[in-house]
C-alpha cells in the first residue's frame, strides 16, 4: 500500500507517454530522419522541466518522499565519455525504436515482442555492471 503512489505515478507517466505518442515507432523514426519536430518538442520539454526541478533540488525546496533533503553530487566533466555513452544509447534507441521508459509502456499495451528489447537492455546493464570498475568513469 505504501508504494501505491509510485505505481500511480508510473501509470500517469505511461499515459503521458502514450498520449504524446512518444511510444510510437513511427514518431521515433521521423525524429531520427529529422522529418518531424514532435519528439524534439517532448524531449525539450523534459529538459526544461528537469532544469527547473534540479534548481529546486539543489536549493532544498523539494525533499524526497521521506522528507529528507536531496543531495546531488558534482560530477567530473567529460566530453568523450558523454559522447560515447550518448552514441551507444542513441544507436540502441534507433535500432529498437524505444528508449527505456516506452519499453515498459509498450509491454503494458500488450506489445510483447518488445520483451526482446527489454532482455537486451537488462543484459547490457548487467554487462556494464560487470565492466564498470574497469571503465574510466
Amino acid at each position: 500500500m505504501k508504494n501505491l503512489k509510485f505505481l500511480l505515478l508510473g501509470v500517469f507517466f505511461g499515459i503521458v507517454l502514450t498520449k504524446s505518442e512518444a511510444i510510437s515507432w513511427y514518431r521515433i523514426y521521423e525524429m531520427f530522419k529529422f522529418q518531424s519536430f514532435h519528439m524534439y518538442g517532448i524531449i525539450g520539454s523534459a529538459v526544461a522541466v528537469s532544469m527547473v526541478l534540479m534548481y529546486f533540488f539543489k536549493n532544498g525546496t523539494i525533499k524526497d518522499y521521506l522528507g529528507n533533503q536531496i543531495t546531488i553530487k558534482e560530477k567530473k566533466k567529460g566530453f568523450i565519455k558523454t559522447l560515447v555513452g550518448g552514441t551507444i544509447f542513441g544507436l540502441g534507441w534507433a535500432l529498437a525504436g524505444a528508449c527505456p521508459a516506452p519499453i515498459f509502456v509498450l509491454i503494458g499495451h500488450g506489445i510483447f515482442p518488445i520483451m526482446i528489447v527489454l532482455i537486451g537492455a537488462m543484459l547490457g546493464t548487467f554487462i556494464y555492471g560487470l565492466l564498470s570498475n574497469k571503465l574510466p568513469n
